[in-house]
């Protein structure tokens, strides 16, 4: 299959290869839109069902995994457009995806670009990357997951200073707070990530496969009603004039005024 937003690779010996997923927007910093995350949940979907692929690898550029949503796309949603168009449900199947996903990450790592890497099962960062969940900033909140998982990571203290003031934290933050596995130098983020994805691909394909249904079963029990919960929030905002001037303050490169309506 032809990608234009992503660019798709194996490597490894037959039977025991890596697929390779790489965001390519880079005029827009890998913003994620419903192209992209269409093309992106299809290809996680093949190497899902490829028997010879054992690991997945899920990366962006030195610059930007993803510096989140592509907010031109969404200014003009209203909740009751956003709600039916249900661009979730292209999120929750990610989470069905039964092969480990290794994500790595350099860069600009927000929004909903954090959001994608916390659905990712091991996590390498470069020394450059920063993270956060920078919504709050134009008048939303983070909606595909982002309010809940990085709870469950970091705590609730840590998760409402960094999505209440918007501001992100670095590599080295990240990995102490246990949100990263690994922080390495920016010329060897994707080789490790790389060679964890080879290392788990060594293993039995079967027990891999239960081994992340287990581990996701404990983390993932009691999330579901904490991300509808989210997710009725996150389209309310798009009724808020805050929303409207966010999201347009952002396009026209100002900064917004909020109102609190």
């Amino acid at each position: 299959m032809t990608y234009k937003n992503i660019i798709v690779e194996e490597e490894g010996a037959a039977g025991a290869s890596i697929g390779i997923i790489a965001l390519n927007r880079p005029q827009v910093l890998n913003a994620l839109n419903h192209e992209l995350m269409g093309e992106l949940v299809s290809a996680l979907e093949e190497f899902d069902r490829k028997e010879s692929i054992r690991a997945i690898v899920l990366t962006g550029s030195e610059r930007a995994f993803a510096a989140g949503a592509d907010i031109k796309e969404m200014s003009d949603e209203t909740t009751i457009s956003i709600m039916l168009r249900d661009n979730f449900a292209t999120w929750d199947r990610i989470r069905n995806v039964k092969k480990p996903i290794v994500c790595a990450v350099s860069g600009f790592v927000l929004g909903g670009g954090c959001e994608l890497m916390m659905n990712c099962d091991i996590i390498v960062a470069s020394e450059t990357t920063q993270l956060g969940q920078p919504e709050i900033n134009i008048g939303v909140i983070p909606g595909a997951g982002g309010t809940q998982r990085l709870t469950r990571v970091v705590g609730k203290h840590k998760a409402m200073e960094m999505i209440l003031t918007g501001k992100p934290i670095t590599a080295p933050e990240a990995l102490a707070l246990g949100l990263v596995n690994k922080v390495v130098p920016v010329e060897l983020y994707l080789e490790e990530a790389k060679a964890i994805a080879r290392e788990i691909a060594k293993k039995s394909p079967v027990a891999v496969r239960l081994a992340k249904e287990s581990v996701l079963k404990t983390y993932d029990a009691p999330i579901s009603e904490g991300l509808m919960f989210e997710r009725k929030n996150f389209y309310m905002l798009f009724s808020s004039e805050d929303q409207k001037e966010g999201m347009k303050a952002f396009l026209e490169k100002r900064q917004p005024t909020f109102s609190g309506r």
